[in-house]
């Protein structure tokens, strides 16, 4: 997630894997397999008003820290609720508290996120801190794992907690080579893929940086060596218009949320989706990171979340309100429901919500045109972090 956003994921929002069914088509296939349903589900989706509640606020919870590393200890209310990801029938959010893009100290001194475990039904159950900002989250069903990435832009860590225990992994190299940070976080066919976010923040990064990387995890040695999944100038297939059938040179310069598509999808079951926030496009991709197919959407989203049932919950995070949603209602099973997040773009005015830019709400994406549409919900809502639950 950007640091506009946050702001995730994949993350990127980042749905769990395990929910998003058997990842492995090729981007390929699931082409060949697409159909005009998926227009016809978005369309229906927007007929359905969904219900809004607030099950969790960050006023509410508090954390303890020492400004600046030091001193007497603090508390303070947890603020900025971005990513959330669902793991083991628990909601894992990350409240950012402040903290900068590359870790600095926020106003109150304070170094750390917090980690939050959460029932479906917005109890807490255990919460952890952790230094740094927590940007991008991700989970494995099969490892009992759940991942945070901290400080999107750059210094950049990765956290995880399995069983209750956190375990610190500094990269490897740890100047990474799009000389920026990391971000949403996907486990794809036993793969653990990471945005490679904000590229040249410590440099002029090379055209041909890293947009996702492949990373493997030493926990003897606690780092977590990185390697390219594809590049930010890799070349893709246009899916939609001017470039439909057209083979294109990417130019990504936003790598953000990210997530496996699930089985249901009418389009793209079972790839890799990188979402390039500012750039509007969204990349698919098989597993061997070859094959690209890219989409240009027509506004600037956060985290997606695939609706897999008729009926459940749409999980959302709303830093502006500073609370953890459920949304409900009547579902189009397959639609992708997403964070619209104008203010993201790369054209948006430095002072935003503005004139044409309005704040986050929530959309859905038609996977074959590219249409970002509206849903309508009963109450206000912001959405950074998104994952559906049935």
């Amino acid at each position: 997630m950007s640091s506009l956003r946050t702001a995730t994921r994949l993350g990127a929002t980042v749905v769990a894997a395990g929910l998003l069914g058997t990842a492995g088509c090729s981007s390929s296939s699931s082409s060949s397999s697409s159909s005009s349903s998926s227009a016809s589900a978005t369309a229906s989706a927007s007929n359905h008003q969904l219900a809004i509640k607030q099950i969790a606020f960050g006023g509410t919870l508090r954390h303890s820290f020492q400004p600046g590393g030091k001193g007497a200890t603090r508390t303070e209310p947890l603020i900025q609720p971005d990513d959330i990801v669902t793991l083991g029938g628990n909601l894992y959010v990350g409240f950012q508290d402040g903290v900068g893009s590359q870790g600095e100290a926020s106003a109150s001194g304070n170094l750390d996120s917090t980690l939050v475990e959460f029932t479906p039904a917005g109890s807490v159950v255990k919460q952890w801190d952790l230094t740094g900002k927590i940007d991008g989250m991700g989970a494995d069903s099969a490892t009992g794992q759940v991942f945070a990435t901290v400080n999107e832009d750059s210094k950049s860590s990765l956290y995880t907690v399995s069983g209750g225990t956190v375990t610190h992994y500094a990269y490897t190299p740890s100047t990474l080579p799009n000389l920026g940070g990391t971000d949403a976080v996907a486990v794809y066919n036993g793969k653990i893929l990471i945005s490679a976010s904000a590229p040249g923040t410590s440099g002029k990064a090379p055209a041909s940086a890293p947009a996702v990387f492949a990373v493997t995890l030493n926990a003897g040695a606690k780092t977590a060596a990185v390697a390219p999944f594809f590049a930010d100038n890799a070349t893709a297939t246009g899916v939609n218009a001017p470039n439909v059938g057209k083979k294109v040179t990417l130019a990504l310069t936003d790598p953000d949320s990210n997530g496996v598509i699930p089985s249901g999808s009418p389009e793209f079951a079972g790839d890799f989706m990188l979402n390039s926030q500012g750039d509007e496009q969204l990349i698919f991709s098989g597993a061997s990171g070859q094959n690209l197919q890219v989409l240009k959407i027509s506004d600037s989203v956060d985290d997606t979340a695939w609706a897999t049932s008729a009926s459940g919950s749409l999980y959302a995070t709303d830093s502006a309100a500073n609370s953890v949603d459920a949304i409900t209602g009547t579902f189009t099973q397959g639609t992708a429901y997403t964070a619209v997040a104008p203010c993201n773009a790369n054209s948006a005015p430095s002072t935003c919500p503005g004139p044409g830019y309005s704040a986050n709400y929530l959309g859905t994406i038609n996977l074959k045109t590219g249409a970002v549409g509206k849903v309508a919900v009963t109450g206000p809502v912001t959405p950074k972090g998104l994952v559906f639950v049935p």
